[in-house]
This record gives structure tokens, C-alpha cells and sequence, in this order.
């Protein structure tokens, strides 16, 4: 599970992290309004977070794209782990299998 894989450490996310964490949420309460209250209180817990946010250098995160098929967010996300010399917990595998890849 990648909570337990993130207990304890120090995370670092690009700046781009708020906004795809908001962006799950309104899909989630797209999908579910039901859930309205619980999905907001989940969403409010990620400002409180201890997550240092990262301006990426986006010149390099292309030819990362480039080279494992990824979009230029997952790219960012990749630079960073590279830049910080840090494992990348993700749940999409193709950002895995780039993170796992040396080019």
C-alpha cells in the first residue's frame, strides 16, 4: 500500500501536485455526490500534508517524455525523483517503469 510506503519519509512533489490532487477530487465528486462531505474533508487533509513543493525545471522533463512515453506531468514527476536522487511511489506503471529505467 503507498501509505505505507510514505510513513515517515520526507516527500517532495512538483508544484503541479495541487492541482491533479484537486482534480481527482472533483472527478470523485463527479462520480459519487454522495460522498460529497467525506471526499471534501479527504481533499482538505492534503494541505496538511508535510510535502515540500518543488518548482520543476521544465527543459528537461521533455526529453524525458519523450524517451519513456510519458505525458509532461509524469515527466515532472520523474525529473524530480531523478533531481533528488529519490525513490518515485506512483500508482500509474508506465511512470514506474520509467522511474525503474535508466536512459
Amino acid at each position: 500500500m503507498v501509505a505505507g510506503r510514505l510513513e515517515g519519509s520526507y516527500l517532495v512533489a512538483p508544484t503541479l501536485l495541487g492541482c491533479e490532487i484537486a482534480n481527482v477530487c472533483l472527478k470523485k465528486l463527479r462520480c459519487e455526490p454522495t460522498q460529497r462531505d467525506v471526499l471534501l474533508t479527504a481533499f482538505a487533509q492534503y494541505a496538511r500534508m508535510p510535502i515540500e513543493i518543488v518548482e520543476v525545471d521544465h527543459v528537461p522533463t521533455l526529453p524525458l517524455a519523450e524517451a519513456f512515453g510519458l505525458n509532461s506531468y509524469d515527466a515532472a514527476y520523474l525529473w524530480l525523483a531523478r533531481q533528488c536522487a529519490a525513490e518515485l511511489v506512483t500508482l500509474d506503471r508506465s511512470l514506474e517503469a520509467a522511474a525503474g529505467l535508466r536512459h
